[in-house]
């Protein structure tokens, strides 16, 4: 007689392979793979009817139960097998999608750095912070600029406060005084009482950063009031690109990225200019330099002077449609293009007192004012300049540098907690399925190189993303998209949804989106709807954040 308890062991762990397999079938199922569940029913029945039966052929009790035992054990392990195969050839033979094509333009590897830094400080010093001045003559005697207790690694304490990754120092201003000792100029800081004559603004400004592993910029001004052959346009332009060698070869160290911020606003018969900085510049001296400018090439100024992007902002735009100084394309500028063919993403340029330059009677805006900007350029898709301007001791004001603090505190205790994070994701369509490589889950993962891909054309009906968040009662105010540009800007129009309610909508998203709602809400579900885009999307993050510091304007987001 078969030993009853070792029939009852072994038929337990037959059923519970089969569980096993059934419910790797069933998931394969639901992930949408068609043909894997039958391939791993027909591998299996394979399996099972090679198991040779053992035969039951004498009546001897034990050596029955010891034939039965064998016999289900041969049959376990059967289904152990085929369990282990079944599991090692979807780990092994899953699929993973390739990327999807790229939606051209895209940005350059130097471009999508300069995206990534968010913020960056501007340096307004110079002759101007000596005479009281926005715009200076020219004429100014060099004996004016003295700024005895200059210290440069103090004003990377600022940046450094605020967060900046890269600090950008006016070698230049309109005014044709030079912070480094120029030899095609009489207009330096050679010709001034400053350290005998023997000082440079613009080494010290270098060798400060590059102490704090902190990028630099160099602005160089076209419009030089000081300089003679200005309006010659063969003879100015071989004076410009000589103090800009002179500059990058004499002042600058071969380990720090440099970017050139060139305002030709005041100079439309220097239409060429940017393009011979590129080519003969930046290819000689250092591939990895970006030249701002109107017109770029490598970065474009938004338009204004507010620190603010337009509602709808494309990093792309038809350079052929840009002429440098032209007042009537700010709006072009403040938009973009979605039908350009240049990636030259904005630059939000704003100052953090009234003025660009240092003057006494002036204050730093409030952290709230500082926020709503942030949101109108880093929320907007564009990179915010804030300008810091060292006053005339050669130092950053201590309020300045205190409201600098503040404002990065705000920053931190905004964004430093996620309100998605241990969410559960789930999208319309995910390119390749569950193992593809492009799940919703990847917008949770902090990593800007995966991202959410929706499986493909999906326009009549749009693409969505929805979080289940890990609390049902997640109140939030603040609501954040980002795109993965590296394969171009594609949303056009999208809706954000909590709990099926709609709470917010734009346009395009870009390097990121932040939506400052009107008001808290409490969700247990969070939904983004792209509605219309340049080609399936591409998410690379989504967030819930608190902001108690600002109140939304109606202008932030409309619904």
């Amino acid at each position: 007689m078969v030993d009853a308890r070792s029939e009852f062991r072994c038929r337990l762990i037959e059923w519970g392979w089969s569980i096993t397999l059934v419910s790797s079938i069933v998931a394969s199922c639901i992930a949408g793979e068609e043909s894997e569940p039958v391939n791993d029913l027909a591998f299996a029945l394979s399996v099972l009817v090679s198991v040779p039966s053992v035969a039951l052929s004498t009546s001897n009790s034990k050596l029955e139960s010891l034939h039965c035992e064998a016999e289900a054990a041969m049959r376990c392990n059967a289904w152990f097998w085929i369990v282990a195969v079944l599991h090692l050839r979807h780990f092994v033979l899953s699929d993973f999608a390739t990327p999807p094509l790229p939606v051209l333009p895209i940005p350059s590897e130097s471009q999508l750095k300069w995206h990534r830094r968010e913020l960056i400080m501007f340096f307004h010093f110079g002759m101007n912070t000596f005479t009281d001045s926005e715009w200076g003559t020219g004429e100014e005697s060099p004996s004016l600029f003295d700024p005895a207790n200059l210290n440069a690694g103090q004003w990377m304490d600022a940046a450094e406060a605020v967060g900046a990754s890269l600090v950008i120092l006016t070698a230049k201003h309109h005014d044709g005084f030079c912070l480094w000792p120029s030899r095609y100029t009489d207009h330096s800081v050679e010709k001034s009482p400053w350290k005998g004559g023997k000082g440079d603004v613009v080494r010290e400004f270098v060798n400060a950063a590059s102490a704090r592993r902190i990028d630099v910029g160099l602005y160089l001004s076209p419009w030089d009031r000081h300089e003679k052959t200005y309006g010659q346009e063969v003879e100015y332009n071989e004076f410009y690109m000589a103090q800009l060698h002179e500059l990058l070869t004499k002042s600058v160290s071969n380990s720090v990225t440099i970017q050139i911020s060139v305002d030709l606003r005041n100079s439309n018969w220097m239409i060429d200019l940017a393009m011979q900085i590129r080519e003969h510049i930046g290819d000689m001296l250092q591939s990895s330099i970006n030249i701002f400018s109107d017109a770029g090439p490598d970065v474009r100024w938004v338009g204004d002077e507010m620190g603010a992007a337009g509602a709808t902002c494309w990093s792309i735009v038809n350079r052929t449609l840009l002429r440098i100084g032209d007042a009537s394309l700010e709006s072009y500028l403040n938009t973009g293009d979605p039908r350009g063919t240049d990636w030259v993403p904005p630059e939000c340029d704003v100052s953090i007192r009234p003025g660009w330059f240092w003057h006494k009677n002036q204050t730093a805006k409030s952290v709230s004012q500082l926020l709503n900007i942030y949101y109108n350029s880093v929320g907007r898709n564009c990179v915010l300049l804030l300008n810091v301007p060292p006053n005339r001791t050669g130092l950053v004001s201590s309020d300045d540098t205190q409201r600098l603090k503040d404002f990065r505190k705000a920053i931190t205790s905004i964004f430093s907690a996620d309100l998605a994070a241990g969410s559960k994701a789930k999208a319309s369509s995910e390119r390749g399925g569950r193992d593809g490589g492009f799940a919703a889950s990847n917008v949770l993962d902090s990593d800007d190189k995966t991202y959410w891909a929706a499986a493909g054309d999906e326009q009549k009906h749009g693409h969505w993303i929805e979080l289940a968040l890990p609390k049902a009662n997640t109140s939030f105010n603040l609501v954040r998209v980002q795109e993965a540009i590296a394969l171009g800007q594609r949303i056009m129009e999208h809706e954000v949804y909590a709990d099926k309610k709609l709470v917010a909508k734009g346009t395009t998203v870009g390097y990121k989106r932040l939506h400052r709602l009107r008001e808290a809400v409490t969700a247990a579900r969070v939904k983004i709807r792209i509605t219309k885009s340049r080609g399936p999307p591409l998410l690379t993050a989504m967030g819930l954040h608190y902001d108690r510091f600002t109140k939304c304007s109606v202008e932030f987001n409309k619904v």
